[in-house]
């Protein structure tokens, strides 16, 4: 029962990958199609994410409310109708509109599926469960580039056919609500989620450390796909269907990652795992900088995929340990408003460097993302261990 539990939560995290990609992929044509600047991508991207802090900042209530189970159908379901409304858009204002339920179904069924795991299974299953997200995001930008070949108008089509598929697993979520009654470990049951305030939870020790790990992170992770496409057409000069088959290198390397860090945190824990993963993204930042042109940006975004693969969830896996089982549910969802935090204010700022600068300065400003987010890891490390 408990290893059919853990395939629904597999597929809602499918769910929750495949549209992440989608707008990377299209917006090299959709842009010209809107009659907008190139950088307006940085203010939908930022939209869906300031939403989706919102609704993980609520999480904690709402989960203690509704039920894991319940929240993650409603959150799928509100992502189907969002990416239904994308593919029927015809002015930029309705991205606009859509991308306010595409942000709020997204914060709360990451908090409360993050937190699910890190309490009852392992870290393999942690890393296995965002693999799950990689093969969604990887899917993406490849049913995107398909329905682009031949014809550059027909993107509406790929976010029909992705909210199609986000129909029917939220249907599979509904059909699998009876499971989420029992817990998958008799030891679960006896943790009492306690709520608490943003400031109490802000004061803990080494809570500021790893508000910024994570805001560093997703700001990592959300640039690097929302841009991939757009830096290889305009600064490797890229055919915009190539470039969106290529923007998935970057998810196919968190994907593959993914998978053969669930086996490798047998071996290393937590700490090691992450610190293995910000040593790989820094090599992949170092290839893309390479001047080898448009084959060292590919083998730069797979490299760097690889490195993201084991830290963000081992970052989360280590919450309940770190700070409490009792206080992860709430400390998750606080976690996760800072790392879309992140995500809803660092892609728009290297729109406008990609707009008003150059789309080449993309790797640049990856690498002083991730130097910041190594000294706030080592320092976290250093408060609470």
């Amino acid at each position: 029962m408990f290893h059919l539990l853990l395939a629904v939560i597999y597929a809602a995290f499918i769910s929750l990958g495949l549209p992440d990609a989608l707008l990377g992929a299209a917006w090299p044509i959709m842009y010209t199609q809107f009659d907008v600047p190139v950088s307006y991508a940085g203010i939908v991207s930022m939209l869906i994410a300031g939403c989706t802090v919102i609704s993980g900042l609520a999480s904690d209530r709402l989960t203690r409310w509704l039920g894991a189970g319940r929240v993650t159908a409603l959150s799928v379901g509100m992502t189907a109708l969002a990416l239904l409304g994308f593919s029927f858009s015809s002015q930029y204002w309705m991205l606009l509109l859509f991308a306010i339920p595409y942000g709020l179904g997204a914060g709360s069924v990451d908090a409360a599926l993050n937190n699910y795991v890190a309490l009852h299974y392992s870290s393999r299953h942690m890393s296995w469960l965002h693999c799950m997200w990689g093969i969604g995001a990887s899917a993406g930008p490849v049913i995107m580039g398909w329905v682009l070949t031949g014809n550059a108008a027909n993107w509406p089509m790929g976010y029909r056919i992705v909210g199609i598929i986000q129909v029917a697993l939220t249907a599979v979520i509904l059909l699998s609500l009876p499971m989420w009654k029992t817990r998958p470990q008799d030891e679960a049951a006896q943790i009492n989620p306690q709520a608490l305030s943003l400031k109490a939870l802000v004061c803990m020790p080494g809570a500021k450390e790893v508000l910024v790990t994570f805001f560093c992170y997703c700001a990592l992770e959300s640039t690097a796909g929302l841009w991939a496409s757009s830096f290889l057409v305009l600064h490797h000069a890229l055919t915009e269907e190539v470039a969106a088959r290529c923007a998935s290198l970057f998810y196919i390397g968190i994907t593959v990652g993914r998978a053969i860090s669930g086996f490798a945190t047998i071996r290393f824990d937590d700490t090691q795992m992450v610190r293995i993963g910000l040593g790989v993204m820094a090599a992949g930042m170092l290839v893309m900088l390479l001047p080898l042109g448009e084959i060292a940006a590919m083998a730069g975004l797979i490299i760097f995929g690889l490195g993201c693969a084991p830290t963000y969830p081992c970052i989360i896996h280590a919450t309940p340990i770190r700070f409490g089982t009792e206080k992860s549910q709430a400390f998750i969802g606080v976690q996760m408003a800072s790392a879309y935090m992140g995500t809803t204010l660092m892609p728009p700022l290297f729109g406008l460097i990609a707009n008003n600068i150059s789309a080449g300065l993309y790797p640049v400003y990856l690498a002083a993302l991730l130097v910041l987010m190594i000294v706030m890891h080592e320092r976290l490390i250093k408060v609470t261990e």
